[in-house]
Parts: structure tokens; C-alpha cells; sequence
């Protein structure tokens, strides 16, 4: 059983992230994400096995994760090339673009 603060901070959390706008522009992202599709596929769901899916993925994650590659303190040689050359306004919009992607999760049977 639930405790009534635990379901408060479920119901506060959903509605954090169903209500959170954008920070970029998602129409100039998809231009950008031309430049993602060889490793993580033209809808975002990578068909490599070292390439994570990005779509779906929570926009605050995206950013940090792209701002700690260009920053080097997240390390893999090839998203550190990539990401050095993007500014914020890039990976906000890059971000904002992968998020507004739908997916749709299939439990194992």
C-alpha cells in the first residue's frame, strides 16, 4: 500500500512532467538531427547496438547528457566530436525534438 506523501509525489511528478515546455524548437531540432541518423536512426530508435534510442527520451536527460559529451565529462569518442560543435540553442533544440517523439512500451509477456 501507497502512503498518501508517496502518491502525492507520484501525482506532483506526473504532473511536473506532463506540464514542462519545451526549451528548443522542435521543428529546427529535426532539421538538426539530420546529423544523428547514421547512429541513432531516422525516427530516433537506433538500429545499432552501441547507439542508444533517443526518441522519447526526457528532454532534461538529452541536454545534460549532450552538455557533459561537449564538456568532456561525459566521455565516447565519436558523440564528443559531434557534440563539440553544438551550441546551446542546438542541443535545446535537438533535445526538445527527440522528446516530442511518441513511443509506444510493450510489456514482455
Amino acid at each position: 500500500m501507497y502512503s498518501s506523501s508517496a502518491a502525492v509525489s507520484v501525482a506532483t511528478a506526473l504532473l511536473v512532467s506532463t506540464f514542462t515546455a519545451t526549451a528548443g524548437d522542435l521543428a529546427a531540432g529535426r532539421q538538426k538531427a539530420i546529423h544523428c541518423q547514421a547512429c541513432h536512426g531516422l525516427d530516433g530508435l537506433s538500429k545499432l547496438p552501441t547507439a542508444p534510442h533517443l526518441a522519447g527520451q526526457n528532454e532534461t536527460h538529452l541536454i545534460k547528457a549532450l552538455k557533459d559529451y561537449r564538456s568532456g565529462a561525459r566521455k565516447n569518442e565519436m558523440m564528443s566530436i559531434v557534440a563539440s560543435s553544438l551550441t546551446d540553442t542546438d542541443i535545446n533544440d535537438l533535445a526538445a525534438y527527440y522528446h516530442s517523439i511518441k513511443t509506444i512500451d510493450i510489456p514482455p509477456e
